[in-house]
């Protein structure tokens, strides 16, 4: 490779790849698709004004043809995706512990692309639903593409991939009825759940608020499996792949996320989309969890082992770099539906292990690809080419779009002075680290991997009471969906063996016996950092929805407006009709939203600015009545007040922030942005 080819790319060089294959119809005239200009695109070519349709109408064909075409099959998981493009850079070299160029040089920005989706639903289902998130990246870097392919949940339901087809087969819809979609509140998931306890772990953090992420840039990512960093002298380390939302983690409540589905089953991607649209950017940091190969087994849980995680107060996580997310994408079809994502798209520095799950997915992933895009050719898309230059002898093939020069395609050759040729370590091909590798050939888990709940119980009890609620909420409502009263109970002693009183909780939401007591562990262990209680905590972002009507206080509002605007949080004018609304001085602003239009669940937080005609209005107070009882924070001042007090029969409380007089008007800002910032209030009684 020349010098040239091999210079360092920059956050601008997928973008300027991608140039050549963007189109805007602005302007242009219309053509077939071989460039033939159209004269008429309203009529088929007939015989006589009411005769039949001619074959010999081409542009009628192709036009067809291609419409008849137009859909791929879609995922079978993670088939509702969204991506949006960005960059990454390191924060340090990280030569001592991988040789991967892109963690070397923290002013190298690599161009990124990153897929959020839902797992199990199809992709017309919605974004809210109880569900893990998928969480996958694309790093354009100068060795190639490298593929961080993970979840929003650092564990998995099963241990080995040959579980994967079954497990997939229990969640999705029954196949007799279809029913339901998009969701596991159904006999088959919790059959498989009761009949495969290495689900347990997974199912906790389903079942917890983590199932029903507030926003994709509120989420935590994972890599789930465990990989190895490999150095320049050839050290290995076991590594965990961790993002870390700069905004912290945070969650819908469940009646919210239902609710959501109904009003904008596009909630979470329209999120995504309007923050970038409006400027803004979403930011993740990335860590690692190393732990040197000689300390693999000090550990009480098998470190290859995808239903365990790393407990970070055993594992620290070190941070090491920033994704930023700052552009959306043109096209979903050419960009979200066609990326194809595979773990084993690495770079030198980055290689596997033998978590059992991983090696099933290093051959699932390709295999995959050729189906939902036609043939062994989908990396020529443009958003799956490298920014490198690639050069093998796989030619031909559905959709080629290399123009291969020479006669020669096979290796080793005379003819082309043996080009392309290997590229030794020295000049950057990748080298498989030298794992020794021995043992008879065994259809068999390791007995290292038999440990199925010890951390389902130290995720339990790393749980805020108000978590511990919700978990119990959501067991109760997915297992009361299921129709057999034996996988009901077999579902209670499964989770009895993670904790009594949460498997009792269980039984008597659903109407079996409570499970046998079982001998309580004289240590309690828990993990903070696995409590979102902890989390960051900011009003940046936020979305405020602004009650007001015709006679509002203009001094009152406005210093709101500009307090919440210098806080980066989007307010948004709702009112009884569109249009603009009348100050009692005259001042005019324009309601952006109605009471039919806008709906609480779809806001963060609510200021009842008021006006004399909202006074009594019914369904601003029950707009308000609904933020209030989903622990969001409220705000009134004036007439607000009087609405509140209609809507909840109080004014007091966690979270609600009330001003009366112009001079309060600065202070009662200040404290609702922190009303805002707190996300929830939960020591409010509803």
């Amino acid at each position: 490779m020349s010098d040239d080819q091999n210079k360092r790319v920059n956050e601008h060089s997928k973008d300027e790849q991608l140039e050549q294959y963007r189109v805007d119809n602005g302007g242009k005239k219309m053509t077939t698709n071989q460039g033939l200009r159209v004269s008429e695109d309203e009529h088929s070519l007939k015989a006589g004004v009411r005769g039949p349709t001619l074959m010999e109408d081409f542009h009628f064909r192709e036009k067809m043809t291609h419409f008849d075409h137009e859909r791929i099959p879609e995922r079978v998981v993670h088939a509702r995706g969204y991506g949006v493009h960005g960059f990454f850079q390191v924060y340090e070299p990280m030569t001592e512990y991988t040789r991967a160029k892109f963690l070397q040089d923290p002013s190298v920005k690599t161009p990124v692309f990153v897929r959020f989706s839902t797992v199990a639903g199809s992709k017309g289902s919605a974004d809210t639903v109880r569900d893990a998130r998928g969480f996958a990246m694309k790093f354009y870097t100068e060795e190639g593409n490298y593929d961080l392919v993970g979840n929003n949940i650092p564990v998995f339901f099963i241990q080995d991939a040959i579980k994967f087809p079954d497990l997939v087969h229990a969640f999705k819809p029954e196949p007799h009825n279809e029913m339901p979609q998009a969701a596991t509140a159904h006999d088959t998931f919790w059959d498989f759940v009761a009949n495969n306890p290495e689900s347990a772990h997974m199912v906790m953090w389903t079942m917890s608020d983590r199932g029903i992420p507030r926003s994709y840039r509120m989420m935590e990512g994972f890599g789930v499996h465990t990989f190895r960093f490999v150095n320049e002298q050839g050290k290995a380390r076991f590594v965990k792949f961790h993002w870390k939302p700069v905004l912290g983690v945070h969650s819908l409540v469940w009646d919210e996320a239902q609710k959501i589905a109904g009003k904008d089953p596009d909630f979470h991607r329209r999120d995504l989309w309007e923050t970038i649209e409006n400027g803004g950017t979403v930011e993740y940091e990335l860590g690692v969890q190393m732990i040197d190969e000689e300390d693999e087994f000090q550990f009480d849980f098998d470190i290859l082992d995808p239903t365990k995680l790393w407990p970070e107060e055993l594992v620290p996580v070190k941070i090491i770099g920033k994704m930023t997310l700052n552009r959306n994408q043109d096209n979903v079809f050419a960009e979200t539906e066609q990326v194809a994502f595979h773990p084993g798209n690495v770079v030198p520095g980055i290689d596997f292990t033998n978590d059992p799950l991983l090696q099933g997915r290093l051959f699932s992933y390709t295999d995959t690809q050729l189906i939902r895009l036609g043939g062994p050719n989908f990396h020529e898309i443009p958003i799956n080419r490298p920014v490198c230059p690639f050069h093998n002898n796989q030619y031909d093939g559905y959709h080629r779009m290399t123009i291969n020069k020479g006669p020669v395609a096979y290796h080793k050759n005379s003819l082309q002075n043996n080009d392309p040729s290997p590229a030794t370590a020295e000049e950057g091909g990748y080298v498989h680290y030298q794992e020794k590798v021995e043992g008879k050939k065994i259809r068999q888990r390791s007995d290292s991997f038999n440990n199925y709940y010890s951390q389902a119980k130290l995720f339990w009890n790393s749980m805020s009471p108000v978590e511990k609620q919700h978990i119990i909420s959501a067991f109760c409502f997915e297992v009361g969906k299921v129709k057999s009263k034996d996988v009901q109970r077999q579902v209670v002693d499964v989770f009895s063996n993670v904790d009594t009183g949460l498997a009792e909780e269980i039984a008597k939401g659903v109407g079996v016996a409570p499970p046998a007591k079982r001998k309580a562990s004289k240590e309690i262990l828990t993990s903070p950092a696995l409590s979102q209680a902890r989390t960051v905590k900011t009003a940046s972002t936020r979305k405020v929805a602004v009650l007001a009507g015709n006679g509002f206080r203009e001094k009152e509002l406005q210093t709101v407006l500009s307090a919440l605007k210098q806080e980066g949080i989007t307010a948004d004018i709702i009112s009884q009709t569109l249009g603009y609304i009348t100050s009692g001085t005259g001042q005019q602003l324009e309601a952006g939203g109605t009471f039919l239009t806008a709906d609480s669940v779809l806001y963060d937080a609510v200021y009842a600015a008021g006006g004399p005609e909202l006074k009594g209005n019914k369904q601003a107070m029950a707009f308000i009545r609904e933020a209030y009882n989903h622990y969001k924070a409220i705000g009134t001042a004036n007439e607000g007040i009087d609405l509140l007090q209609s809507a909840v029969r109080t004014t007091e409380g966690p979270g609600i922030v009330t001003a009366k007089d112009e001079a309060d008007y600065t202070a009662f800002s200040k404290a609702f942005i922190e009303a805002v910032a707190a996300h929830r209030h939960w020591d409010r009684r509803i």
